[in-house]
């Protein structure tokens, strides 16, 4: 099958180098999804009486409401807190990208395509999960 010796060694090597391809290229993708889960982003109102933080998945985990916010209605309120979630969203989109790109690289297709996962999830827009309910 193989004309010489020669052949077969360069595609033996050939297999040994995509084998070792793959295999880093695994090895980045467990650990960026490691780095990922323990991501959170955090955001301020613009007048600094609400702070949100969001998870890796863009789930409310810790909202601190300062006491000025009493003086406000109900309805500024949960306005503020909204807008203070998309922005942590954003944030943390923004620390994903970074952390993917960093990982696999910014050619690799493979970030392109998580990042928009990514985005696409997190709908930093005013369409969020939340918003919807």
């Amino acid at each position: 099958m193989w004309a010489d010796e020669s052949a077969l060694d360069a595609a033996a090597r050939r297999l040994d180098e995509w084998e070792s391809s793959l295999v880093g290229q695994a090895e980045r993708a467990r650990a960026l999804s490691v780095s990922a889960q323990a991501l959170t982003g955090t955001a301020r109102s613009s007048d600094r009486t609400i702070e949100v933080t969001v998870d890796s998945t863009g789930l409310l985990v810790d909202l601190r409401l300062d006491e000025q916010t009493r003086q406000r209605s109900a309805a500024h309120t949960a306005r503020q807190i909204m807008a203070t979630t998309r922005a942590a969203r954003t944030d943390l989109l923004r620390q994903l990208t970074e952390a993917t790109t960093r990982a696999l690289g910014v050619d690799d297709p493979a970030t392109r395509a998580i990042i928009e996962s990514h985005r696409r999830r997190l709908d930093t827009g005013a369409g969020t999960p939340d918003a919807r309910r």
